[in-house]
C-alpha cells in the first residue's frame, strides 16, 4: 500500500510539473517576440529569420512545447535576455542565498514558535496568554514588507546594531556560497530572516496551542493522569509528541512558501537571492528568467509537498489503517 501511494504521488507530481511547464511555455508565446530582445534594432530581416530558424520558432506550437519540456528536463532554460548568461547558472548562483535565508527563518520559527505555543497552552495566566495571542494576531496580519521596514528603522537606523541590506562576507565552497561562516554574514541575515519568520512563528504557536489543548482533553491523557504519571511527562512526552504531526505538515508546506514568497523580503533587504533576481527579471521583462523561476519554485513546492505527504503517512499509522 505504501509503494502504491508513493507511485501515485509521484505521478501526480509529474502531472503538476507538466502543467507548470505549459504555463511557462505560454509566457514565451504571448509576452512578445524573443527575437526583439536578442537582436539590435539595426538587425536585418535576414538575420532575424536566421535566428528564428535557429531557435526553432518556425516549428509548430506542439513541437516547440515538447522541445521546451525536454530542455527543462536537461536543465536548459535558455539565455537571459538582460544578463546574456545561462539562466540555470543565474538561478544556481542565487540559490544558496535564498536557501540560507529560509533555513535561518525556519530555525527561528521553531525556536520561538514551539515553546511559545506550549507555554500558551499550559499557562494559567490568562492575562499573559491573551497578550501573547494578541501579539500573534498582529504577527499573522502584518505584511512582511512592513515588518521588514520596521525592523530596518529600529535596528539599523535608530539603534545601528545590524546592517539593513546585503549578505555580508561569504565563504565559497565550490559552486556553493555561505555567509554563515562570517560575523558580518550572521549580522546581515538576522533582520531578513526574522522578517521572513514572523508569520511562521505566530502560525506555529497558534497551531501548537490548539493541538495541545485538543490532545490534553483526550481519553488516553485522562487515563495517564489516573495512572499517576507525572504532569510534566504527560505534557511533553504524550501531549506535545502527538501534537507535532500537523505542525510537521505545516512546516513542510511553509518551507516551499518561504522560498517562493521570499521575493518581498529579499527586495526590502536587497538580499542577493532568487527573489531579487526574479524582481529584476520582471523589471527588464526577462522572460527566460521569469519562466525558469516559476518552474524552479514549483518544483521545490511539489517535491516538498510530496515528501511531506509520504512522511506524514509513515509517521501516522492511522492513515495506513484507514486504507484497509
Amino acid at each position: 500500500m505504501m509503494l502504491a501511494f508513493t507511485i501515485q504521488r509521484l505521478i501526480q507530481a509529474c502531472g503538476l510539473m507538466l502543467t507548470v511547464a505549459l504555463i511557462a511555455f505560454t509566457m514565451f508565446q504571448f509576452v512578445g517576440d524573443p527575437i526583439d530582445g536578442m537582436l539590435p534594432e539595426s538587425a536585418t530581416q535576414l538575420e532575424r529569420d536566421q535566428l528564428r530558424e535557429k531557435l526553432g520558432l518556425n516549428d509548430s506550437v506542439i513541437t516547440q512545447y515538447g522541445r521546451f519540456v525536454g530542455n527543462i528536463a536537461q536543465g536548459d532554460f535558455g539565455i537571459s535576455y538582460y544578463n546574456k548568461m545561462d539562466v540555470l547558472n543565474l538561478i544556481l548562483e542565487r540559490l544558496p542565498a535564498t536557501l540560507e535565508l529560509v533555513f535561518v527563518a525556519v530555525i527561528i520559527s521553531l525556536l520561538v514558535g514551539l515553546p511559545a505555543g506550549v507555554w500558551v497552552s499550559l499557562s494559567r495566566n490568562k492575562w499573559m496568554t491573551s497578550l501573547v495571542q494578541t501579539v500573534s494576531l498582529i504577527g499573522v496580519s502584518l505584511p512582511s514588507f512592513i515588518a521588514g521596514i520596521v525592523l530596518i528603522i529600529v535596528f539599523s537606523v535608530w539603534l545601528g546594531w545590524l546592517p539593513s541590506h546585503g549578505r555580508g562576507d561569504i565563504v565559497e565552497f565550490g559552486w556553493w556560497s555561505s555567509g554563515l561562516f562570517s560575523q558580518s554574514g550572521w549580522a546581515s541575515i538576522i533582520l531578513p530572516a526574522l522578517s521572513l519568520a514572523l508569520f511562521m512563528i505566530t502560525m506555529i504557536m497558534r497551531l501548537v496551542r490548539s493541538e495541545m489543548k485538543e490532545v490534553l482533553r483526550t481519553d488516553y491523557i485522562k487515563f495517564a493522569k489516573a495512572r499517576g504519571i507525572k504532569q510534566r511527562s504527560i505534557n511533553y512526552t504524550h501531549a506535545l509528541r502527538n501534537s507535532l504531526l500537523p505542525v510537521i505538515t505545516i512546516i513542510g508546506l511553509q518551507i516551499g512558501g518561504l522560498i517562493a514568497f521570499a521575493v518581498v523580503t529579499e527586495t526590502v533587504f536587497q538580499w542577493p537571492g532568487m527573489g531579487l533576481l526574479f524582481i529584476q527579471a520582471v523589471n527588464y521583462v526577462d522572460i527566460p528568467v521569469i519562466s525558469a523561476y516559476l518552474v524552479f519554485i514549483s518544483l521545490i513546492f511539489i517535491c516538498i509537498n510530496t515528501l511531506v505527504d509520504i512522511l506524514y503517512r509513515v509517521i501516522d499509522p492511522r492513515l495506513k489503517t484507514a486504507d484497509r
